[in-house]
């Protein structure tokens, strides 16, 4: 008998796909999940599925055989929904967060979902595809085409450094150049390569406060081509609309920070890391990556060119950048721009020692500088010249204190001071954000004369305004700057001339192009010279060179533009090296003694860190994980006690951290790797103990 045909299609059997979703690493579940498609899906393709009593974004996953005992398809649950109109997300970002997931040791999910805008992570398929209609519009809308703005002359370093970019290699470039040099417009000519080409570019920053900047100087450059900016000050709207932008091949060019690194592009054909030694490429919760060592792996694997752009690399940078002869890794290519554009010259660096200065009559402050350099800040004035004095340190004094009982305004949820705010009289913690009004006596003795000891940029504005009468008094930093707006209001005013003396914390000291700046005062630099932390002196010297070079940019009064520098230790080898302006003999000994002591860039660290009730808590958890891979930890691996972190209590909760150390690093990540389950398992048993949270930072910043 003949098959009966009917109208009915043949039913299609249901496919099973791996779908990953956020999930911590501490859950367990590290990998994708198994759902079922009506319809076969891409790998990258977005989703959403259930989970558990909620439906929660996922992505479609490559699959493996890796699954032990995968579940029948009768215990598998559908997927939900599919964004439709979306692309997938492509092979190469996958393969960059897999090996983000298993370097930072966290999981799939986890990472996958993070890096992805939280509106997308949001959305159902109906309320993407009215976002799917206003990007079309969007799109439709061809940015505005202006005559191309007249290019710059190149000086003979840019040149040299532009035809290196141009040769074929597979190493990254650390473009070495002091302040002024014209790294900015080195990248600018080689992202012309790249969009000509018909490739996309990525430029990264440091932080928010230089991409409107930068911003601004590429859209000049640029006129016709769309660019987006990715950072943590877009609405959640704006972020999504640049990101999808990026994705869908729209966007040309991607100014953003730390996060952006992570942002599929189809046509990538550069990555910028400017200022790329700055700690904040580096996450310091949840997964802690770092944004420059990802930028890294990620033009190796899209074979494409990356530029290291720094004045001051970073010392695992530059020992990737010396050649094998100079004791060196050889692994980047070194490009060297030492002069400045328009035959600019850095500031003369003048050492202020403060051990020959008549100290103060008791019961009287010391003044905010010497005379001295007061003297010279007014020469600047009555030249019509700026001022920029260097404070990094924000607020009106770190502490108050009562002279009668020796009282002093700690917080009582943080093993910190709390800071004294004059402008609206509150006593604020920088750790945990707890803000009280100031007291009108001291809580402990009633005593009503309570002082502030030491000080912030708001007291070292308000003396010098005093000091200074004839001076116009300006200042930048978090607490000034914390709307809207108000940076680029500051920063304007300063470049329009409305200030004669610029106050600012490290915030001012990078990026910005101040043309009438032609004396920059460092007031406090000694307190990092003898600090715990191994990288201390590394940042330190970067701060004041970066400084320093905000002064004398522009060539007419670049003749007599100084750096002042009081200290209390004219003699350090940082500030000898720091005038002469040698960040290569710096480099060179403070390789040295990294190597001596072991330290990176000559061994790979990890920090296991562990938060509970209670610091005995939190140590005991770290001295079980000990024990308990006590026989994973071979001959190249060394595992130092547990102890307190620098600040030991923030909001309530005991910090500790354990340190991990090999010379060899794939040994260390296969040490953690190993651990892991052990260490998973510990911590569910600690919980009833008073353990809150633990994780593992790989290269980590602070020890």
């Amino acid at each position: 008998m003949p098959p009966s045909h009917s109208d009915h299609p043949p039913e299609v059997a249901p496919c099973r796909v791996g779908v990953v979703v956020e999930a911590p690493q501490h859950s367990g579940l590290l990998g994708p999940l198994d759902y079922l498609s009506p319809q076969p899906l891409s790998a990258g393709t977005v989703v959403r599925v259930p989970l558990g009593r909620r439906v929660v974004t996922g992505v479609v996953w490559d699959t493996t055989d890796e699954q032990a005992e995968p579940l029948s398809e009768a215990q598998l649950k559908p997927v939900a929904e599919v964004l439709t109109g979306l692309p997938p997300l492509p092979a190469a970002w996958r393969q960059l967060i897999q090996f983000a997931a298993s370097y930072y040791q966290r999981s799939l999910g986890e990472m996958t979902l993070m890096v992805l805008p939280p509106e997308l992570r949001q959305l159902d398929d109906t309320q993407w595809g009215r976002r799917l209609k206003r990007l079309d519009k969007l799109i439709q809308q061809t940015p505005d085409a202006a005559q191309a703005p007249e290019l710059p002359t190149l000086t003979e370093q840019q040149q040299q450094a532009l035809e290196a970019l141009a040769a074929a290699t597979d190493k990254p470039f650390l473009l070495w150049g002091s302040t002024g040099s014209g790294k900015t417009e080195v990248y600018l000519r080689q992202a012309q390569r790249a969009l000509d080409a018909g490739q996309q570019v990525l430029m990264m920053v440091p932080e928010i406060n230089l991409t409107p900047q930068l911003e601004a100087r590429v859209a000049e450059r640029f006129a016709g081509r769309r660019i987006v900016s990715l950072h943590s000050g877009l609405t959640p709207a704006q972020r999504l609309r640049n990101w999808l932008l990026a994705h869908t091949g729209h966007a040309d060019l991607i100014l953003g920070t730390r996060l952006s690194v992570f942002t599929p592009m189809p046509r990538l054909g550069l990555i910028v890391v400017d200022e790329e030694h700055d700690p904040s490429y580096k996450q310091q919760d949840g997964a802690r990556y770092s944004a420059r060592d990802l930028a890294v792996y990620r033009a190796r694997l899209e074979r494409i060119p990356v530029i290291l752009g720094s004045a001051t690399p970073s010392l695992e940078s530059w020992y990737n950048a010396l050649p094998v002869s100079e004791g060196g890794a050889g692994r980047y290519v070194r490009l060297v721009m030492p002069a400045r554009v328009g035959d600019g010259i850095m500031p003369t660096v003048r050492i202020l020692d403060l051990t020959r200065i008549p100290k103060p009559l008791p019961g009287h402050s010391p003044p905010p500088l010497a005379a001295e350099l007061l003297h010279a800040i007014e020469q600047r004035i009555e030249r019509g010249e700026q001022s920029l004095v260097l404070l990094n340190r924000r607020g009106y004094a770190p502490v108050l204190h009562c002279s009668d009982c020796g009282w002093k305004s700690g917080c009582p949820h943080c093993s910190a001071w709390r800071v004294f705010h004059k402008a609206d009289r509150t006593l604020r913690c920088h750790h945990c954000g707890f803000t009280e009004r100031v007291p009108r006596a001291c809580p402990d003795c009633g005593n009503q004369d309570i002082a502030p000891v030491g000080r912030g940029t708001e007291r070292l504005e308000e003396q010098l305004a005093e000091i200074l009468p004839q001076a116009r008094v300006g200042r930048i930093d978090a607490d000034v700057t914390k709307h809207k707006g108000a940076l680029e209001e500051q920063l304007a005013s300063v470049h329009a001339g409305e200030v004669d003396v610029l106050v600012g914390t490290q915030m001012v000291a990078k990026g910005h192009d101040f043309r009438r700046i032609t004396l920059v005062a460092a007031v406090n630099p000694d307190a990092a010279l003898f600090a715990s932390d191994f990288r201390a002196a590394e940042r330190q010297f970067a701060l004041l060179m970066q400084a320093a070079g905000r002064a004398g940019r522009d060539a007419e009064v670049a003749g007599h533009s100084e750096m002042w520098i009081q200290t209390y230790h004219p003699t350090h080898p940082l500030y000898a090296a720091l005038r002469r302006y040698d960040y290569a003999d710096f480099a060179a000994q403070q390789l040295k003694e990294r190597e001596m002591a072991g330290l990176p860039p000559y061994a790979s660290l990890a920090m296991l860190r562990a938060e509970a009730k209670t610091q005995e808590a939190a140590q005991h958890f770290l001295k079980q994980a000990a024990e308990l891979t006590q026989a994973l930890a071979d001959t190249q691996i060394l595992v130092y006690p547990p102890v307190p972190t620098p600040i030991q209590r923030v909001a309530n909760v005991e910090r500790a951290q354990m340190m991990i150390e090999s010379t060899h690093r794939v040994a260390l990540l296969r040490f953690l790797q190993a651990a892991q389950p052990i260490w998973l398992d510990e911590a569910q048993k600690n919980r009833r103990s008073g353990l809150i949270r633990w994780a593992v930072d790989v290269d980590p910043l602070a020890i």
